[in-house]
C-alpha cells in the first residue's frame, strides 16, 4: 500500500503503458533557443520531475511552478532534474520563464504531442469548475497573474485553451516512468509529498 500512495496508483499498476513510452520516443520538445530534443532525452541519463502546464499564460501553473520550485533544493540534493513542458511555441516558453523566474528547465511543446501521448485531458468542462474557480481566486489573493496576452495568442486560443496537464517522474531511462499525476480538472495539484517520495 505504501508504494500505491508513493508513486501513484497509475504508475504502480503499470498503466504506463509500452505503446505510451514508444510514442513519447516519437515526440519533440523545444528549448528556450529553439532547438528541438526528444522528449525522452530529458530523462533518459538522470531522474527528472516533469509538470506539464495547462499553457503558459495560466495563472495556475504559475502558482504550480512555485510549488515545485519551492522543493527544488530537495531536488538538486538528490540529483533530480525539474522541468515544465508548455503547449504551445517557444516564445511563448520564453515569455513565462522571463516572467516567472522558473528555477527549472522550461520547454514548448507547440504541436502538443506529449499531452496526446500522455492522454492528458481536455475540455470546457474540466477548466471550469466550482474547485478551479477557488483555486483561481485563492492565486490571485496570493499575488498570482494570469497573462491574458499569452492566454489569448492564436495557438492557445486554438489548441490548448481548455488543455489540462500533469506532472511525471521518469528517469534515468527512456521507457522508466516511476510515477504519473494526470489533472482531472484545472489546478489538480497532487500532494507534493507523493512526488517528492517518488523523486527523491
Amino acid at each position: 500500500m505504501f508504494l500505491m500512495r508513493s508513486i501513484g496508483i497509475e504508475a504502480a499498476s503499470g498503466l504506463v503503458s509500452e505503446d505510451t513510452t514508444n510514442i513519447l520516443d516519437t515526440v519533440e520538445v523545444f528549448d528556450l533557443n529553439g532547438n528541438a530534443i526528444p522528449i525522452s532525452d530529458l530523462w533518459k541519463d538522470r531522474k527528472a520531475v516533469v509538470a506539464f502546464a495547462r499553457h503558459f499564460g495560466c495563472v495556475l501553473c504559475r502558482r504550480r511552478a512555485d510549488y515545485l520550485a519551492a522543493k527544488k533544493d530537495i531536488m538538486d540534493a538528490s540529483g533530480v532534474a525539474l522541468v515544465l513542458i508548455g503547449p504551445g511555441s517557444v516564445d511563448q516558453a520564453k515569455t513565462f520563464s522571463e516572467q516567472t523566474k522558473f528555477k527549472g528547465e522550461v520547454y514548448a511543446d507547440p504541436s502538443h504531442s506529449s499531452y496526446k501521448a500522455l492522454q492528458f485531458v481536455s475540455g470546457v468542462s474540466t477548466t471550469f469548475t466550482p474547485k478551479a474557480g477557488l483555486k483561481i481566486i485563492q492565486s490571485y489573493m496570493e499575488g498570482y497573474r494570469q497573462d491574458w496576452k499569452l492566454s489569448f495568442e492564436g495557438d492557445t486560443v486554438a489548441k490548448g485553451g481548455w488543455q489540462q496537464g500533469g506532472i511525471i517522474v521518469a528517469g534515468p531511462g527512456k521507457t522508466n516512468i516511476s510515477y504519473i499525476h494526470k489533472d482531472k480538472e484545472a489546478g489538480d495539484d497532487p500532494d507534493i509529498e507523493d512526488i517528492i517520495k517518488a523523486c527523491c
